[in-house]
């Protein structure tokens, strides 16, 4: 009788999240066809900074990446024991500590190897299994696990099962590749199941792709000198439960080749993210539709020292900043793209040293909850940012919510601001540490407006509440705000003002007259429950406690 296993997909445990429909079973070594192949190739998609494109599962995961069971009694078994590892297959080359596999099919492994690898070296065509068991493998000099090349491969860890895969601290080349992680790609990479698997990369990453990068189940902690996850052409996650500790980003897809490809797709999942980069990062576009995030970078937010006050012009306070020789040039984001953002539901939790959520392309916001504090802007965009819905508590930032042009359509905000609640300005944003942040701001543009279509608003803040370089239209929504003066109002526009139907309560009567109030002069900034005083006017610089020069001149600086 055939002993086949299929294990139930781990949902991991989210707020707010809709469970993902996975299913598909197979009974044959041979790895059944994939059903969207020519989705998981999208070439044809462009990664344009307007939008993301529309994407679907379907396109994104095939049923093979979905599928977690296989047929003990095809599959080749493959037993490790520390210095070697045996097994009675054609398909497995064995030396010394060595495993080549050579054709397609699955693998299971199981026991330990103390100095050894896994290679995949099969036809260009072929699609492998590799099944862990009880897997343990270090490798003191290179990838524990290493594909040369396939079609496709998969890592499937078994229900209950712990397995550790790690990296002695150098990698040593054995061939023309550049293996710098403890499973390395040349090809698509598939990891899947309902175990654990823990990664150790003592040097270089945890897991590399080279292309496509997929993980729709199980459960990973991984841990890495370098980034977490990597896909050159993609990273596309569906589920699955995420612990990545990281001295660069946590999850990051780059693509330098192909402005198309390089980007990261996620439609759920638990992520516990610490990174010394950026949380999760891309160089196309990035699509968020459900998942709960933890994300932390560098030092926090509160390492972040705003900017002091000392009395200066529009009758309020000017900055004063304190600089040193040395300049961080690391990007400590949570969330960061070269194109468009998108993001349609889940739960955020972030506290990171730089912008929370960034996008170099425009921004969509269509609903989630979000816990935000930010060293700089809680939401940044070099363009257009639209929020049409989600509940925002921003406790800590420099400014809330910032873009050439902001609408709002309906969402609950709470900020509390060193600087603007929401700021809409024209320009390239230079935030970031060798940018200068916070304070970087845009410069003044007709094409800059703010429009509020309704919504929730309760904003304090050290600098204006509401604050567009152009327009700001009013059309609906409760606001209740509150300036604390140093020469700034709670509502704040060069271009043209209307309310058309928004209720609105300020501290300084500056709904009936935009920017000429003088704000509500706190004399000493915004305090906090916290106890952190953020006192502050529109300024340029900042001094940080690890005496790193944050390129300010009082005053403030346009962005480059």
């Amino acid at each position: 009788m055939k002993k086949r296993y299929i294990f139930p997909l781990i949902l991991a445990s989210v707020i707010t999240l809709s469970g993902c429909s996975l299913s598909g079973t197979s009974s044959s070594n041979s790895l059944p066809a994939e059903t969207s192949e020519t989705s998981e190739k999208t070439s044809e998609e462009s990664a344009v900074k307007d939008a993301a494109p529309t994407l679907s599962s379907s396109d994104m995961f095939t049923n093979n990446d979905i599928e977690i069971g296989y047929d003990e009694e095809t599959s080749a078994k493959i037993i490790l024991s520390g210095d070697t590892a045996a097994c009675d297959s054609d398909a497995v080359e064995i030396s010394g500590s060595t495993v080549t596999i050579k054709d397609e099919g699955t693998y299971i492994l199981s026991g330990k190897l103390d100095n050894g690898m896994i290679t995949v070296n099969a036809e260009k065509t072929d699609k492998v299994r590799l099944v862990l068991n009880g897997t343990k493998i270090n490798s003191a000099t290179s990838a524990a696990v290493y594909v040369a090349q396939a079609d496709k491969v998969f890592i499937t860890t078994v229900s209950g099962s712990e397995n550790t895969l790690s990296n002695g601290g150098e990698y040593v080349a054995i061939d023309d590749n550049n293996i710098d992680a403890v499973i390395y790609s040349k090809d698509d990479l598939t990891l899947n199941g309902a175990g654990k698997l823990t990664i150790n990369a003592a040097a270089g990453h945890g897991v590399v792709s080279k292309d496509d990068l997929v993980l729709t189940s199980g459960t990973y902690d991984i841990t890495a000198a370098s980034h977490g996850l990597y896909g050159k052409d993609s990273v596309r996650i569906s589920n699955g439960a995420y612990t990545i500790k990281s001295e660069k980003d946590g999850i990051q897809a780059e693509n330098s080749d192909d402005a198309e490809k390089g980007f990261i797709y996620i439609t759920g999942g638990s992520f516990n993210i610490t990174a010394n980069g950026d949380g999760i990062s891309s160089s196309a576009y990035l699509t968020i539709e459900d998942g709960d995030f933890d994300i932390s970078t560098g030092e926090g937010s509160e390492s972040v020292t705003m900017p002091t006050e000392t009395f200066g012009p529009r009758g309020g306070f000017g900055t004063e900043t304190t600089t040193s020789e040395t300049t961080d040039t690391v990007s400590r984001k949570g969330i960061k793209t070269d194109g468009a953002l998108n993001v349609s539901g889940g739960s955020f939790k972030t506290d990171t040293e730089d912008d929370a959520f960034h996008a170099n392309g425009n921004i969509l916001i269509s609903g989630g909850c979000f816990d935000i504090k930010a060293g700089d802007d809680a939401v940044h965009s070099d363009a257009d940012v639209t929020i049409k819905q989600g509940a925002f508590n921003i406790s800590y930032c420099y400014e809330g919510v910032e873009g050439q042009t902001i609408t709002v359509e309906d969402g609950e905000f709470d900020i509390t601001a060193h600087d603007d609640g929401f700021n809409a300005a024209g320009g390239a944003d230079s935030s970031g540490f060798g940018g200068g942040f916070p304070g970087d701001r845009f410069s003044g543009s007709s094409d800059c407006s703010i429009t509020i279509n309704g919504g929730t608003f309760v904003i304090v803040s050290d600098g204006d509440c509401i604050d567009s370089n152009g327009a700001l239209t009013i059309n609906g929504g409760k606001l209740n705000l509150t300036c604390n003066g140093n020469g700034n109002t709670a509502l704040d526009c060069d271009g043209t003002y209307s309310n058309n139907g928004g209720d609105i309560t300020t501290n300084d009567g500056s709904e009936s007259n935009p920017g000429q109030m003088g704000g509500g002069m706190g004399h000493g900034g915004m305090d906090r429950p916290d106890g952190i005083n953020g006192g502050m006017g529109r300024p340029g610089g900042m001094e940080r406690p690890d005496d790193m020069d944050s390129n300010f001149n009082p005053g403030g600086m346009g962005r480059r």
